[in-house]
């Protein structure tokens, strides 16, 4: 092989590669609260597929991961005067 296809072999090689995003720790500690020697739930649960999996909490929505199943906020109106 020439030195043209060798170079051009480095420059794709290289052009494919992507910076790795580091990962944030999964912190469990989020989703629960103990009041008065209680634990209390801040999250719901989904009622698809169960007590166990946590609803995410958007700013206009709960989603489950799991299973997809989507509960909308309820927007309030407001008053134009």
């Amino acid at each position: 092989m020439g030195k043209k296809v060798k170079k051009k072999q480095r420059i794709r090689k290289r052009a494919g590669k992507k910076k790795k995003r580091k990962k944030k720790p999964y912190v469990v500690s989020k989703f629960y609260k103990i009041e008065n020697g209680k634990l209390v739930r801040l999250r719901k649960f989904c009622p698809v597929c169960g007590p166990g999996v946590f609803l995410a909490e958007h700013s206009d929505r709960w989603a489950c991961g799991r299973c997809g199943y989507t509960e909308w906020k309820t927007v309030k109106a407001t008053a134009v005067t």
